[in-house]
């Protein structure tokens, strides 16, 4: 037993010391930092977007809704399972950097028959004998990781594990946004429908008032027939605006992870809002605020370390086996001194010759290491070109909105004056439809249009990388098992 505890001590010394790991050591690729936004030069400088950026919006009901896709989404549960499960095979990974130390106690007994033959002179033995065996061996099994091999493999693993907890950031983010998304577009419907529900109550009256003057003969059948097509048109619209605001509760449902038959959201239009103000920060920081970026460079930091154990498999691979125990006839006297056994088995294996498989592997592992270099560069740049849209496009959606606005009031004006010339008989009734047209077509476009707004201000959030925290990679970095 003492030689054992010394041989386990002199391999984990081994392992210690042996500090020679063949393989390149990781650096960051380089990717072009352009030094600001350019479709929000003057919005680069403010606090970063805290981990519950949603709360930015101050509504309780969106609050309650993200809160409830956190806790039952099934795609993110299934993003969580893939972090455990890749935090458990890199310390799978991580085990081999330790002896493998093995216990297999047993007992046999044995009866030989008198007809064999005698160990001595090979003469037949003439006699049965039975012999009892008892031994409580302990086995140690452990790979000198000379050239790191073995920790490149561990070094890989641990990243492909940060890689997840990446993906499980990019998946929360896609959960929370697409919740506000589908939100803010319900509440816009709901907006789409007060609108033209209010107006089909107004066009309905309308077309009786005409059918009273055309039956006293103070308008012709055309008036009527006008004002009766218009407001079919106007139902047909609240009837379109009601369905699409149906399937988008169905698909909410599904985010939030409950089904769709018993889930609901209570109408609230959305007539007048304005996004917060979200900086949008320096394009550097893109690398360590995306959680997608993240991924890209986790995958490049497992090829990397892949490249070193194809390049260690070149080299001799020095293997420890040694068994100690307790070894005896007789179960009294197993645990004596004189008891003791043990043997020591060191072993090299060299490559010499596998048909040119070690230089094939090594050539696959670069390239795989090239393939995920480009895919990293390309998200970074793909981060780019997300927070330059959304910015681009909260720019123009804000700018529209002021627009529809001022359109809104012109057009309710417009409506006012064609009534007023209408009833002095100035002008013909086509001109009071064309009005009220003109409003009802402003006051949805505004609704719409708000919508796009608020839905450019979350899409930021995206681009920016949300409230994801970067520390959720470190802290998937598996450490060394104890």
């Amino acid at each position: 037993m003492a030689r054992l505890a010394l041989i386990a001590a002199l391999s984990s010394m081994t392992m210690l010391v042996s500090g020679c790991m063949v393989g390149p050591n990781y650096t960051r690729p380089p990717v072009a930092q352009p030094l600001q936004f350019k479709s929000g030069a003057t919005a680069t400088s403010g606090p970063p977007v805290q981990a519950d950026w949603w709360r930015l919006y101050g509504d309780a009901d969106l609050d309650q809704l993200i809160a409830t896709a956190q806790a039952s989404n099934q795609t993110l549960q299934q993003a969580v399972a893939r972090v455990d499960q890749a935090r458990a095979l890199a310390l799978v990974a991580g085990s081999f950097l330790y002896p493998t130390i093995t216990a297999d106690p047993h007992y046999s007994r044995t009866t030989y028959s008198e007809n064999r033959r005698g160990t001595l002179n090979g003469n037949r033995a003439q006699r049965r004998v039975t012999l009892n065996d008892f031994l409580i061996p302990i086995d140690l099994s452990y790979e000198l990781d000379v050239w790191g091999r073995v920790r490149r493999s561990f070094e890989s693993a641990r990243a492909q594990a940060a890689a997840t907890a990446a993906d499980l950031g990019v998946v929360r983010l896609v959960i929370e946004t697409d919740v506000a998304l589908f939100y803010y577009s319900l509440r816009s419907l709901d907006a789409q429908v007060q609108i033209l529900s209010d107006t089909v109550v107004a066009y309905r009256e309308q077309v009786r008032l005409l059918s009273v003057q055309f039956r006293a003969g103070l308008v012709s059948p055309i008036v009527v027939s006008q004002a009766e097509a218009q407001l079919e048109t106007t139902l047909a619209q609240q009837r379109e605006a009601q369905r699409a605001r149906a399937d988008l509760e169905h698909a909410l449902a599904i985010v939030c992870g409950q089904a769709a038959p018993l889930f609901a959201v209570a109408p609230n239009p959305l007539h007048e809002a304005s996004p917060p103000e979200v900086p949008a920060g320096l394009p550097s920081e893109l690398l360590t605020r995306r959680p997608d970026v993240a991924e890209a460079e986790q995958n490049v930091v497992a090829a990397n370390a892949q490249v070193g154990v194809a390049t260690a498999n070149f080299f001799p691979r020095f293997t420890l086996t040694a068994t100690a125990g307790l070894q005896s006839v007789d179960i009294a006297s197993l645990f004596t001194w004189q008891s003791r056994a043990a043997s020591i088995m060191p072993s090299v294996s060299i490559p010499i010759f596998e048909g040119g498989r070690l230089k094939a592997q090594l050539e696959a592992t670069r390239a795989a290491y090239r393939e995920t270099v480009a895919g990293y560069v390309n998200q970074v740049l793909v981060a780019y070109g997300d927070v330059e849209d959304a910015l681009t496009d909260l720019r123009a959606t804000s700018d529209e909105v002021q627009n529809l606005r001022r359109a809104v009031t012109a057009s309710r004006e417009y409506l006012r004056l064609a009534n007023v010339l209408y009833k002095q008989g100035l002008v013909d009734y086509l001109i009071v439809i064309d009005a009220e047209r003109t409003l009802l077509a402003n006051e949805v476009s505004l609704a719409q249009m708000v919508n796009l707004q608020m839905a450019a201000s979350i899409r930021l959030i995206k681009a920016l990388g949300g409230g994801w925290n970067p520390a959720e990679v470190t802290a998937s970095k598996v450490a060394r098992p104890e």
